[in-house]
Order: structure tokens, then sequence, then C-alpha cells
């Protein structure tokens, strides 16, 4: 059964309040909602292409993201070679190893799900972080981590848009950075942050993977909200 989520009323059912100044048509607005809401963190691929111009797209769309003081950490490297993408591949069946190992009496239930399509992608994309981040201070002189924050903006982008594209999207993140730095030539102080699968899927999840396969569930918006100070259990 598909997710449920409140889509806002377009046509006949719209409210009778008329929109901000500044919104979209409702179709615009829902059309948004739309991909949020059936975004998935894809690992079925169809093999297939992504034609050159709607890559292009896609990463213009993630190079809008937004970011802290304007620094624009994130970087994409292109993983054109076969042979890389096997190295890259094993990479993350070695991390997946440790990883099932670390979970301990959820080991067998984690080796049964799907966690990368390296092999299987139209396209594979790295986005790492770039060296001398050290140098932006400006919102991040407390907050470090928020060249991460900004990076992952961009990955949101890039969901997003190839959701509205009709292509899958897959962020894989087991797999050792430094052994991928190492593998992809990046320079002292690169980081790399996720493996991208893209591509075309024959569908999308009906909910997210993890949930499909029990491995855990979307809490309640309510149990985040919060008004005026801390008052969740967790």
């Amino acid at each position: 059964m598909s997710e449920q989520h409140p889509l806002p009323p377009t046509g006949s059912e719209a409210a009778s309040p008329a929109p901000l100044a500044h919104g979209f048509s409702d179709a615009e607005r829902a059309a948004v909602y739309r991909a949020i809401h059936e975004r998935r963190d894809m690992r079925h691929f169809a093999g297939g292409t992504v034609p050159p111009e709607v890559l292009e797209r896609l990463l213009t769309a993630a190079h809008h993201a937004p970011s802290v003081g304007f620094m624009q950490p994130w970087r994409f490297i292109r993983v054109r070679k076969t042979e890389l993408r096997h190295d890259i591949h094993a990479l993350i069946e070695q991390e997946r190893m440790r990883t099932a190992e670390a979970l301990g009496e959820r080991k067998d239930e984690f080796m049964k799900l799907k966690v990368q399509g390296v092999l299987d992608a139209a396209e594979v994309l790295v986005i790492a972080m770039p060296p001398g981040r050290e140098a932006h201070v400006f919102g991040r002189r407390t907050l470090p981590e928020m060249d991460i924050a900004s990076a992952a903006c961009a990955v949101q982008n890039l969901w997003l848009a190839a959701r509205a594209e009709g292509l899958g999207l897959g962020w894989v993140s087991i797999f050792d950075p430094k052994a991928l730095a190492e593998l992809l030539k990046m320079p002292q102080g690169a980081h790399p942050l996720g493996v991208l699968c893209l591509g075309p899927v024959d569908h999308f999840y009906d909910e997210p993977m993890l949930q499909q396969e029990r491995w855990a569930r979307r809490r309640p918006l309510q149990d985040m909200l919060m008004d005026d100070a801390w008052t969740a259990d967790n």
C-alpha cells in the first residue's frame, strides 16, 4: 500500500482563501509536493542511460542548492569506467560486511537488504567535499558541520529533480571514506560524502525501502515537533 501524504488541494478541491502573493499555481505547487513525497532512496535499477541534457539539468539543480556562507562545498565525480565501478562496489561490500557484524542480532536481517546499485545504475556520481573548507568561517565558526549540511541540500535538489524526470537515485554511504578518497585520487583534505546511483528504474517503491522491508518506520511528525522548549522523550 502506498504511503498517504497530505498533498495540497487542487482544482475544485482547493480551499477558498486566496493564495499568497508569491505562491505557485495549484498545479505547480502540487507537483513540488508530489516530488517530495514520492522521492525514494532507490537500490534497484533497470540499466539504460541518462541523456546528457537530462544529466546536465539534474546537476544544475544540485548546483543551485543553498549553502552556508555561499561556500558551495559540493564536488561531483562522474564514474564512467566499468573497472572503477567494480572497485567502488567492492569497497561498499567490504563495509557492508563490517556493518553487519556491528549490528549484532540484526546481522542476518541486514544482509537481506540491497544496499547499493553501483553495477546496475545508468550513472554513478560521487559527491565529495573539497579541501580548504576551513577557510569558510561565515556560518561555520560554531557549527563547522554546516558544510556537510549544505552538500546534503545539493543531493536533495538532485533527488527531487531526478524524481520529476522519472529517474531513480540512491545515496550510498556504506564505504570507508579514506579508501574511496584514495581510489578516486582526491587531494588531501577532500572527503567523499556519498556514492549516488542514478538512472531508470522499473518502478518506484510504494514506500521507503527500509520501511517496506520492515527495518524501520517513519515516525509521526507530531513526535518531532515541540513548542518553545525540548519536551520530546528523544
